[in-house]
């Protein structure tokens, strides 16, 4: 049975594809898990030239088999049985050289350094829609198609980027680094779907990954030992090495086994430091140089003046000297807080007035959102880390602060 009987009168979504014509090539990127390879199917079923890809990343010894993995071992011998099951062609890349390269140790020296990276968007940005979308290019595809949960909507403006519609698989935060050329030559399928929809289907189609468990934390650490990767690639930084837990003071209150055991917000791992004069201490700086964890009490962690780099917009962004309104969301697994959003393209930095205070932890991601709409985002920066305060920066800082609190904000750009 074809994938398209399979699912004739089904009642089922057929997953979006925009405006590609009926029988044109796409190159499905398959991870051997089932929302990929349910892509695949829909993808055959609507009567595309499907081809299966999938990227070797690592090969971690106990990693490969165990469950929640992704992108080695069982994983592409499962991407190799769908595809012979839907019967489409399916190639395998080794890119482990380069995953080692842009996300494994960009992941262990950003941890050193008193960082909580996101490796899944370092995957995206590099290995997934640079390296493989140029291969789909290489092979004639029209268009590249993942399992991620957002959607895409064709506008005159080019193509944007939304939820899902499933609040709690939407991954549209790992993706704000998606160039507009990428977004325009991607599709989503199954952001306007349900996880449990995409299961049903993958029943319906017979998919030996059916039932297979989703993967889970961070794909090439083993057991999610996150420090010991970090201690064996970057053994002399001082970040992985003993010190002192200290209050805002500098007094000493405690001693760890290593910096990168810790994030902003943090409570448990403190010891005889997580209360001092019987309140709750929490994580609320970390500073790698001198090897010091500070700690203070909830009420301290809050901030509402973030700088962001490594800026990517999806829209155009705010004029010079205006702020735009945005929801913005600072982790991944956390609602989207109201603030103003100010540009300084001559530095490449955005300056953020939250209008209340949270917990932001460096490195992580502040994605911007109109609604269902994203609109950019970048990486957090440390407060020390940010630039000293010029013209245009504090131009950019003053209209987000001012706006904020004087209620002039510019409406996104389309």
């Amino acid at each position: 049975m074809s994938a398209a009987d399979a699912l004739a009168g089904s009642g089922l979504p057929a997953g979006e594809f925009g405006t590609l014509r009926r029988g044109a090539r796409i190159v499905v990127a398959m991870s051997g898990g089932v929302d990929s390879s349910v892509v695949a199917g829909l993808a055959a079923a609507a009567g595309y030239e499907a081809i299966g890809v999938t990227l070797q990343l690592y090969d971690h010894g106990a990693a490969t088999g165990r469950k929640g993995a992704c992108c080695a071992g069982q994983d592409i011998r499962d991407a190799r049985r769908v595809a012979d099951h839907l019967g489409i062609a399916h190639y395998v890349l080794d890119m482990e050289a380069r995953f080692r390269a842009a996300v494994i140790e960009d992941f262990a020296a950003a941890y050193a350094a008193g960082q909580t990276p996101i490796p899944c968007v370092r995957c995206n940005q590099s290995v997934k829609f640079t390296d493989l979308l140029a291969v789909a290019r290489d092979l004639g595809a029209e268009a590249l198609a993942t399992g991620h949960y957002v959607r895409r909507a064709e506008t005159a403006q080019g193509a944007r980027l939304l939820r899902a519609i499933e609040p709690a698989r939407d991954q549209s935060y790992f993706l704000f680094a998606t160039t507009r050329a990428q977004l325009d030559f991607c599709r989503f399928p199954l952001g306007a779907m349900t996880k449990a929809e995409t299961r049903t289907i993958a029943e319906r189609l017979g998919l030996p990954v059916a039932v297979k468990p989703d993967s889970q934390d961070i794909c090439f650490v083993p057991q999610g030992h996150y420090a010991d990767l970090v201690r064996r690639l970057q053994p002399e930084a001082e970040g992985a090495l003993p010190g002192e837990i200290v209050d805002r003071a500098g007094r000493v209150l405690g001693r760890h086994a290593g910096v990168i055991h810790y994030t902003v917000g943090q409570h448990r791992g403190l010891g005889p430091a997580a209360t001092e004069g019987g309140e709750p201490m929490f994580v609320l700086a970390l500073d790698p140089a001198r090897r010091r964890v500070v700690v203070g009490p909830r009420a301290a962690l809050g901030r509402q003046a973030l700088v962001l780099d490594q800026v990517s917009w999806l829209v155009d962004p705010p004029a010079p000297g205006v702020a735009m309104r945005a929801a913005v969301k600072l982790r991944s697994r956390e609602a989207a807080a109201p603030a103003a959003v100010a540009w300084d393209a001559g530095a490449g930095l955005a300056h953020l007035a939250l209008d209340a205070p949270a917990v932001v932890a460096p490195g992580q991601a502040g994605v911007f959102y109109d609604g269902e709409t994203v609109l950019g985002g970048g990486f957090i920066r440390r407060e020390r880390d940010a630039p000293a305060t010029g013209a245009a920066a504090g131009a950019a800082a003053g209209a987000a602060a001012g706006a904020a609190a004087a209620g002039r904000i510019e409406a996104p750009a389309a």
